[in-house]
């Protein structure tokens, strides 16, 4: 496709909007006055605005890989609305985010997720769970810049080295400014600009002459399987275990609890996890009718031809192409500014949860325990720079890095998720119990193989066969990865603290320190004996 100027000229224009907001914000950021100014940059101070809040807590979920699967996903033949699993998924997950996670986390004032994990278990499963998460950020923030970048060059014909160089060095450079607020603000100006652009498309896409009505192809089968999509039974367990993985593995994450932790009271964080939940599900909506669009287009009709996006293997692409070649130049224009803000709003995120974890958790609780406010902002900025350019060059190897974010992500969920319900919600547990469902949840996970990655399967769970060549788990091995990585935090605990308190195992084998020394366990029947001597010979 020729190179479109004006595509050039409106991408530019939006960057510049967008950093000239983060340095703007920045500037304010300096002006608040903080006894730590490292908690201005991690959660704002505590004192976000609720309508800032809630902006930035929608945008952070209504990313570039959302609106784009979310059409991908509807227009696929072998898929379609049914298996459309995001929308639903991250509403819910924010929903139970608000009702059960927000008040003791907020409610205790912890900076980050990693805070609660670190007290109990201790600094070096904290360096382990820190892994899965800064890998689940990286891939995240990679796996966006590469859609963006094949979008750009497919459709503006510009090359999609320069669109990621240039949208990672955007990045990088308000968020290590202004941290949290310059995050917010700008995703204000991406939220809005993705809202109007979306649905401005609408209408003209709808209206095409070579698309037919979304509401006769939901029923009939014209140019390709109706984008309603249907569910065979034996895939079931595997829609169901997809669909638990976005509710549950989505509350682990760093940038979910930063917005929630900026919050002024834990009343307003659990409004805000509401509410956003209910944003992402709104902004789901134009996505899925490009998706249906693309599927009733008869796209000889256009200048795109045939074969279809589908059989040209661009089906990744299907809602830049729908913008591209259904709706006028100046309205598809607007709708791809609005992915550049949705690759944006989600990968300044990405990249101030990993810096955040490891200026906080790592740096200064692990290796500088001593160290100034001024040298952890260093440290956090440092380290943004760094994992910002470890994601531009990933984003390079734009084939199989969605793949590896997907697998990180399902680690994520198997490791991070337990331990984080362990230690808020189940007394008890330490960190014997911690690193046997850590190390047990990897290599079930591990095991279980990925055909994207063409790792093939250990272990074969039931309903495991072989599909086009690779095996496919249709049992839902993910949840039960992660409840058997609970089961074992729980049960590890409770037998590790038996055997030395009963003085099974010898007390200096407990490396982990769970039986303190001046601590002594005494039942109910041998207290109350005591305290009966006591009163006699009182």
């Amino acid at each position: 496709m020729a190179l479109s100027t004006s595509g050039l000229v409106a991408l530019v224009a939006f960057y510049v909007v967008t950093l000239a907001t983060g340095i703007w914000a920045s500037w304010k950021t300096k002006k608040l006055k903080s006894r730590k100014p490292s908690e201005v940059a991690m959660v704002g101070n505590r004192k976000m605005g609720f309508c800032l809040g809630l902006f930035t807590a929608t945008a952070t979920w209504v990313g570039g890989a959302y609106i784009n699967g979310t059409a991908e996903i509807v227009y696929l033949p072998s898929r379609g609305l049914v298996w459309v699993q995001a929308p639903a998924g991250f509403a819910l997950s924010l929903l139970i985010g608000g009702l059960f996670f927000v008040n003791p986390m907020r409610s205790k004032k912890y900076v980050t997720m990693m805070d609660p994990l670190q007290e109990t278990y201790g600094n070096v499963m904290a360096s382990l769970m820190f892994i899965p998460s800064l890998i689940g950020d990286i891939f995240w923030f990679a796996a966006i810049l590469a859609s963006l970048g094949a979008t750009m060059q497919v459709i503006l014909d510009i090359h999609g080295i320069l669109v990621i160089v240039i949208s990672a060095c955007t990045v990088i450079i308000y968020t290590l400014l202004g941290g949290l607020y310059s995050v917010a603000y700008t995703d204000v100006i991406q939220l809005i600009f993705i809202t109007v652009s979306l649905w401005v498309c609408i209408p003209f896409a709808l209206m095409n002459p070579a698309a037919k009505s979304i509401s006769y192809t939901a029923g009939h089968d014209v140019f390709q399987a109706s984008w309603i999509g249907k569910m065979e039974v034996q895939y079931l367990g595997r829609w169901l275990d997809d669909f638990l993985y976005l509710v549950l593995g989505s509350i682990p994450w760093q940038i979910y609890f930063q917005r929630i932790l900026s919050a002024s009271s834990p009343n307003e964080g659990r409004l805000i996890s509401y509410l956003s939940g209910l944003g992402c599900f709104i902004m789901a909506i134009p996505s899925v009718v490009i998706g249906a669009v693309a599927a009733s287009t008869d796209w000889n009709q256009t200048a795109y031809g045939l074969p279809s996006p589908n059989d040209r293997g661009e089906s990744a692409l299907i809602l830049p192409l729908v913008l591209y070649h259904l709706c006028p130049t100046y309205v598809a224009l607007g709708g791809l500014g609005a992915l550049a803000a949705a690759v944006m709003s989600s990968g300044d995120s990405a990249l101030l949860s990993a810096g955040t974890l490891f200026a906080h958790n790592i740096y200064r609780k692990v290796f500088r325990k001593n160290a100034s406010e001024e040298e952890v902002l260093w440290a956090m900025r440092m380290s943004m720079v760094i994992f910002g350019m470890m994601s531009a060059g990933l984003a390079f190897y734009a084939h199989s890095i969605y793949d590896l974010w997907f697998l990180s992500g399902e680690l994520v969920y198997a490791l991070l998720f337990p331990q984080l319900c362990c230690v808020l919600f189940i007394r008890n547990t330490n960190t014997y119990g911690s690193a046997a469902g850590f190390v047990l949840g990897l290599l079930l996970r591990l095991l279980a193989g990925e055909p994207a990655l063409n790792i093939p399967p250990v272990i074969h769970y039931p309903g495991c066969s072989l599909v086009d060549g690779a095996y496919v788990q249709l049992f839902p091995f993910k949840l039960f990865t992660m409840l058997v990585s609970l089961l074992t935090i729980v049960s590890v605990s409770h037998l590790s603290a038996f055997l030395f308190k009963a003085n099974v195992l010898p007390r200096r084998w407990d490396v982990c320190k769970i039986v303190r020394a001046d601590r002594v366990v005494i039942s109910l029947p041998q207290r109350r004996k005591r305290d009966a001597c006591a009163r006699t010979e009182f």
